[in-house]
């Protein structure tokens, strides 16, 4: 029995269920990097070509955007890789940035970046939980 006052709860995809957990640790991933920036002396350090322990290099910089360039890619490969590739991809890219996101914690870690983690592990985690519990085809 419907009621007048019943929504409708369309099933979601495992695969948008992940794209869209991937671009929220995007949101995240950026956005703690960016309020960064406000944190006393951290332009300075930049400006005089350090970034933690880092010097800033065409070789810093090149990692520093294939670590974002991976999950921004998982935001499409989450809906266009076929499901058996799409479920190991997804497990094992978000199991490695795990400790990743851990270890940018390293040094000064102010409130914003630590509540940034925890975040992200926790979409991470979600991100292997729907991966690993993904539905097979019932013979």
């Amino acid at each position: 029995m419907t009621t007048q006052n019943s929504l409708e709860d369309t099933k979601v995809s495992v695969k948008l269920k992940l794209a869209t957990l991937w671009a929220s640790f995007m949101f995240l991933y950026i956005y703690v990097d960016y309020f960064a920036l406000y944190m006393p002396s951290k332009i300075e350090d930049i400006l005089k070509g350090r970034v933690f322990v880092f010097d800033i290099t065409q070789g810093f910089l090149l990692a520093a955007l294939a670590s974002v360039t991976i999950p921004a890619l998982m935001i499409f490969l989450s809906v266009a890789l076929p499901a058996k590739i799409n479920r190991w991809a997804n497990i094992i890219i978000a199991a490695v940035y795990i400790p990743f996101t851990l270890f940018n914690l390293a040094g000064e870690a102010w409130m914003h970046m630590v509540f940034g983690a925890v975040v992200e592990v926790v979409i991470l985690c979600l991100i292997i939980h729907y991966a690993w519990k993904w539905p097979h085809i019932e013979t």
